[in-house]
Protein backbone atom coordinates (compact mmCIF):
# COMPACT_ATOMS: atom_id res chain seq x y z
CA UNK A 1 0.00 0.00 0.00
CA UNK A 2 2.99 2.65 0.86
CA UNK A 3 4.94 1.49 -2.54
CA UNK A 4 1.68 2.24 -4.97
CA UNK A 5 0.80 5.87 -2.48
CA UNK A 6 4.55 6.78 -2.93
CA UNK A 7 3.77 6.19 -6.70
CA UNK A 8 0.98 8.16 -6.66
CA UNK A 9 2.56 11.08 -5.08
CA UNK A 10 5.72 11.09 -7.33
CA UNK A 11 4.29 13.90 -9.96
CA UNK A 12 2.99 15.89 -7.32
CA UNK A 13 5.56 15.84 -4.55
CA UNK A 14 9.52 16.05 -4.36
CA UNK A 15 9.22 13.91 -0.79
CA UNK A 16 6.67 11.63 -1.98
CA UNK A 17 8.26 8.40 0.24
CA UNK A 18 8.52 11.17 3.27
CA UNK A 19 4.56 12.13 2.47
CA UNK A 20 3.24 8.41 2.17
CA UNK A 21 4.10 7.95 5.40
CA UNK A 22 3.39 10.96 7.27
CA UNK A 23 0.23 10.27 5.85
CA UNK A 24 0.24 6.86 6.76
CA UNK A 25 1.12 7.20 10.46
CA UNK A 26 -1.58 9.62 10.57
CA UNK A 27 -3.85 6.61 9.79
CA UNK A 28 -2.49 4.37 12.18
CA UNK A 29 -1.61 6.49 14.66
CA UNK A 30 1.74 6.08 14.88
CA UNK A 31 5.31 7.03 14.51
CA UNK A 32 7.13 6.72 11.71
CA UNK A 33 10.35 4.54 13.52
CA UNK A 34 7.57 2.59 14.57
CA UNK A 35 6.19 2.18 10.58
CA UNK A 36 10.26 1.02 9.47
CA UNK A 37 10.00 -1.25 12.64
CA UNK A 38 6.48 -3.24 11.68
CA UNK A 39 6.72 -2.76 7.95
CA UNK A 40 4.57 -6.03 6.98
CA UNK A 41 2.31 -5.30 10.02
CA UNK A 42 -1.90 -5.43 8.23
CA UNK A 43 -3.43 -2.46 8.75
CA UNK A 44 -7.37 -2.31 9.77
CA UNK A 45 -9.35 -1.66 7.23
CA UNK A 46 -11.03 1.56 8.21
CA UNK A 47 -7.42 2.93 9.05
CA UNK A 48 -7.08 1.94 5.41
CA UNK A 49 -9.99 3.84 4.46
CA UNK A 50 -8.43 6.76 6.51
CA UNK A 51 -4.94 6.46 4.81
CA UNK A 52 -6.77 6.70 1.04
CA UNK A 53 -8.47 9.82 2.54
CA UNK A 54 -5.66 11.66 3.33
CA UNK A 55 -3.71 10.58 0.15
CA UNK A 56 -6.54 11.83 -1.74
CA UNK A 57 -6.01 15.30 -0.15
CA UNK A 58 -2.56 15.10 -1.06
CA UNK A 59 -2.73 14.18 -4.38
CA UNK A 60 -5.12 17.62 -4.68
CA UNK A 61 -1.89 19.51 -3.68
CA UNK A 62 -3.07 20.21 -0.41
CA UNK A 63 0.15 20.69 1.79
CA UNK A 64 1.17 18.41 4.24
CA UNK A 65 1.66 20.49 6.64
CA UNK A 66 -2.23 21.37 6.63
CA UNK A 67 -3.57 17.58 6.69
CA UNK A 68 -1.21 16.91 9.75
CA UNK A 69 -2.21 20.49 11.58
CA UNK A 70 1.12 20.55 12.23
CA UNK A 71 4.66 21.73 10.97
CA UNK A 72 7.87 21.56 13.28
CA UNK A 73 10.42 25.02 13.82
CA UNK A 74 12.99 25.36 15.51
CA UNK A 75 12.73 22.09 17.13
CA UNK A 76 9.46 22.42 18.04
CA UNK A 77 5.69 21.22 16.83
CA UNK A 78 3.43 24.37 16.09
CA UNK A 79 -0.18 23.65 14.83
CA UNK A 80 -1.14 25.49 11.47
CA UNK A 81 -4.20 25.79 9.38
CA UNK A 82 -5.05 27.26 6.13
CA UNK A 83 -5.27 30.73 8.41
CA UNK A 84 -1.87 30.82 8.92
CA UNK A 85 1.60 30.17 6.62
CA UNK A 86 3.08 26.86 7.02
CA UNK A 87 6.47 27.56 9.02
CA UNK A 88 9.65 27.16 6.55
CA UNK A 89 12.91 26.76 7.64
CA UNK A 90 14.64 29.94 5.90
CA UNK A 91 12.48 31.44 8.73
CA UNK A 92 14.93 30.18 10.92
CA UNK A 93 17.19 32.59 10.31
CA UNK A 94 15.20 35.17 10.74
CA UNK A 95 15.27 33.52 14.73
CA UNK A 96 19.18 32.71 14.49
CA UNK A 97 19.71 36.53 14.12
CA UNK A 98 17.62 38.04 16.64
CA UNK A 99 18.75 35.78 19.27
CA UNK A 100 22.54 36.85 18.37
CA UNK A 101 21.35 40.28 19.06
CA UNK A 102 19.37 39.51 22.05
CA UNK A 103 21.36 38.70 25.55
CA UNK A 104 19.98 35.80 27.64
CA UNK A 105 19.61 37.34 30.54
CA UNK A 106 18.33 40.79 29.79
CA UNK A 107 14.65 41.83 30.17
CA UNK A 108 14.51 43.45 26.67
CA UNK A 109 11.29 43.60 24.80
CA UNK A 110 10.48 42.34 21.35
CA UNK A 111 7.73 42.89 18.55
CA UNK A 112 6.92 40.26 16.09
CA UNK A 113 4.35 41.59 13.24
CA UNK A 114 2.59 39.64 11.27
CA UNK A 115 3.05 36.70 13.42
CA UNK A 116 0.80 34.49 11.98
CA UNK A 117 1.02 31.00 13.72
CA UNK A 118 3.33 32.90 16.37
CA UNK A 119 6.22 30.26 15.16
CA UNK A 120 8.97 33.17 15.22
CA UNK A 121 7.45 34.68 18.45
CA UNK A 122 7.35 32.15 20.60
CA UNK A 123 10.33 30.30 19.67
CA UNK A 124 11.92 33.76 21.03
CA UNK A 125 10.00 34.07 24.18
CA UNK A 126 10.82 30.66 24.59
CA UNK A 127 14.57 31.08 23.94
CA UNK A 128 14.92 34.28 25.48
CA UNK A 129 12.69 33.87 28.92
CA UNK A 130 13.72 37.14 30.29
CA UNK A 131 12.27 38.93 27.61
CA UNK A 132 8.86 40.13 27.12
CA UNK A 133 7.45 39.37 23.49
CA UNK A 134 4.43 41.39 21.91
CA UNK A 135 3.04 39.73 18.42
CA UNK A 136 0.82 40.91 16.40
CA UNK A 137 -2.09 40.15 13.63
CA UNK A 138 -4.53 41.70 11.66
CA UNK A 139 -6.27 38.15 11.10
CA UNK A 140 -7.82 37.00 14.44
CA UNK A 141 -8.47 33.56 12.72
CA UNK A 142 -4.52 33.65 12.65
CA UNK A 143 -4.16 34.95 16.05
CA UNK A 144 -6.33 32.01 17.51
CA UNK A 145 -3.90 29.84 16.08
CA UNK A 146 -0.88 31.71 17.63
CA UNK A 147 -1.96 31.96 21.13
CA UNK A 148 -2.94 28.10 20.91
CA UNK A 149 0.53 27.47 19.97
CA UNK A 150 1.91 29.61 22.85
CA UNK A 151 -0.30 27.53 25.42
CA UNK A 152 0.99 24.37 23.97
CA UNK A 153 4.44 25.33 24.47
CA UNK A 154 3.67 26.99 27.86
CA UNK A 155 4.84 30.05 26.69
CA UNK A 156 4.03 33.18 29.37
CA UNK A 157 6.22 36.03 28.42
CA UNK A 158 4.30 36.58 25.04
CA UNK A 159 1.02 38.80 24.48
CA UNK A 160 -1.15 38.60 21.34
CA UNK A 161 -2.70 41.84 19.76
CA UNK A 162 -5.37 42.30 16.70
CA UNK A 163 -3.77 44.96 14.92
CA UNK A 164 -3.25 46.13 11.34
CA UNK A 165 0.80 46.17 11.55
CA UNK A 166 1.16 49.04 13.96
CA UNK A 167 -2.05 50.53 14.30
CA UNK A 168 -2.90 49.04 17.65
CA UNK A 169 0.60 48.47 19.61
CA UNK A 170 0.52 50.37 22.59
CA UNK A 171 3.47 53.11 22.64
CA UNK A 172 6.61 51.90 24.04
CA UNK A 173 10.13 51.07 22.77
CA UNK A 174 11.78 48.00 21.48
CA UNK A 175 15.02 46.71 21.41
CA UNK A 176 14.22 44.63 18.43
CA UNK A 177 11.26 44.52 15.77
CA UNK A 178 11.15 41.39 13.50
CA UNK A 179 8.79 40.69 11.10
CA UNK A 180 7.94 37.93 8.40
CA UNK A 181 5.57 39.78 5.89
CA UNK A 182 3.69 39.50 3.09
CA UNK A 183 6.52 40.01 0.06
CA UNK A 184 5.52 38.23 -3.05
CA UNK A 185 4.23 39.78 -6.04
CA UNK A 186 0.62 39.96 -6.59
CA UNK A 187 1.21 38.72 -10.26
CA UNK A 188 3.99 36.52 -9.30
CA UNK A 189 3.25 32.79 -10.84
CA UNK A 190 4.75 31.11 -8.44
CA UNK A 191 1.38 31.81 -6.66
CA UNK A 192 -0.46 28.83 -8.76
CA UNK A 193 2.50 26.39 -7.54
CA UNK A 194 2.98 23.76 -4.64
CA UNK A 195 1.80 25.18 -1.09
CA UNK A 196 1.59 28.72 -2.16
CA UNK A 197 -1.87 27.95 -3.38
CA UNK A 198 -3.83 26.98 -0.13
CA UNK A 199 -2.25 29.31 2.20
CA UNK A 200 -3.60 33.10 2.77
CA UNK A 201 -2.87 34.80 0.45
CA UNK A 202 -3.49 38.30 2.12
CA UNK A 203 -0.04 36.96 4.13
CA UNK A 204 1.89 35.90 1.08
CA UNK A 205 0.96 38.72 -1.28
CA UNK A 206 1.31 42.70 -0.92
CA UNK A 207 1.52 44.93 -3.45
CA UNK A 208 4.11 47.51 -5.14
CA UNK A 209 5.82 44.20 -6.44
CA UNK A 210 6.18 42.68 -3.08
CA UNK A 211 7.30 45.71 -0.87
CA UNK A 212 4.33 48.14 0.43
CA UNK A 213 4.02 46.03 3.68
CA UNK A 214 8.22 46.06 3.99
CA UNK A 215 8.23 49.95 3.56
CA UNK A 216 5.15 50.48 6.06
CA UNK A 217 7.31 48.35 8.75
CA UNK A 218 10.59 50.12 8.41
CA UNK A 219 9.34 53.36 7.99
CA UNK A 220 6.84 52.89 11.48
CA UNK A 221 9.43 50.38 13.19
CA UNK A 222 11.82 53.40 13.86
CA UNK A 223 9.09 55.34 15.98
CA UNK A 224 9.06 52.41 17.88
CA UNK A 225 12.34 51.13 18.09
CA UNK A 226 14.55 52.30 21.71
CA UNK A 227 17.81 54.09 20.29
CA UNK A 228 20.16 51.69 18.08
CA UNK A 229 17.40 49.18 18.51
CA UNK A 230 17.58 46.54 15.69
CA UNK A 231 15.30 45.54 12.75
CA UNK A 232 15.04 41.98 10.77
CA UNK A 233 12.50 41.47 7.90
CA UNK A 234 12.63 38.78 5.85
CA UNK A 235 11.73 39.13 1.76
CA UNK A 236 12.21 37.27 -1.18
CA UNK A 237 15.33 36.30 -2.85
CA UNK A 238 15.23 39.03 -5.46
CA UNK A 239 14.59 41.95 -3.42
CA UNK A 240 17.67 42.76 -1.41
CA UNK A 241 18.20 45.77 -3.16
CA UNK A 242 14.95 47.23 -3.18
CA UNK A 243 14.81 46.41 0.76
CA UNK A 244 18.53 48.24 1.17
CA UNK A 245 17.21 51.10 -0.33
CA UNK A 246 13.74 51.05 1.88
CA UNK A 247 16.16 50.95 5.07
CA UNK A 248 18.00 54.09 3.90
CA UNK A 249 15.27 55.70 2.60
CA UNK A 250 14.17 55.48 6.56
CA UNK A 251 17.64 56.24 7.83
CA UNK A 252 18.82 53.00 9.27
CA UNK A 253 21.91 52.44 10.05
CA UNK A 254 24.80 49.18 10.02
CA UNK A 255 22.41 47.67 7.40
CA UNK A 256 22.85 44.27 5.89
CA UNK A 257 21.84 41.48 4.29
CA UNK A 258 22.13 37.43 5.59
CA UNK A 259 21.86 34.41 3.12
CA UNK A 260 19.39 31.40 3.54
CA UNK A 261 20.15 28.09 3.46
CA UNK A 262 20.19 28.28 -0.07
CA UNK A 263 22.35 30.98 -0.09
CA UNK A 264 19.89 33.72 -1.45
CA UNK A 265 19.57 36.65 0.09
CA UNK A 266 16.65 36.29 2.86
CA UNK A 267 16.72 38.56 5.78
CA UNK A 268 17.97 42.51 5.86
CA UNK A 269 19.03 44.37 8.68
CA UNK A 270 18.96 47.87 10.14
CA UNK A 271 19.53 49.83 13.23
CA UNK A 272 17.84 52.65 14.09
CA UNK A 273 20.65 55.59 15.00
CA UNK A 274 21.41 56.71 18.37
CA UNK A 275 20.41 59.76 20.06
CA UNK A 276 23.25 61.13 19.89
Amino acid sequence: MLNVAVRSLEAISESALLDAEVLLCLALDTTRSSLRAWPDKLIPSDQQQRFLALLKDRQQGTPIAYISGVREFWSRDFDVTPDVLIPRPDTELLVELSLNLIPLNQALNILDLGTGSGNIAITLAAERPASHVSASDSSSSALRIAERNAMKHDISNIQFYLSDWFASIPSGSFTLVVSNPPYIAENDAHLQQGDLRFEPYSALCAMENGLSAIRILADNARHYLEPDGHLLIEHGYDQQQSVTSIFEECHYKNIKTFTDLSGQPRVTYGQKPGSN
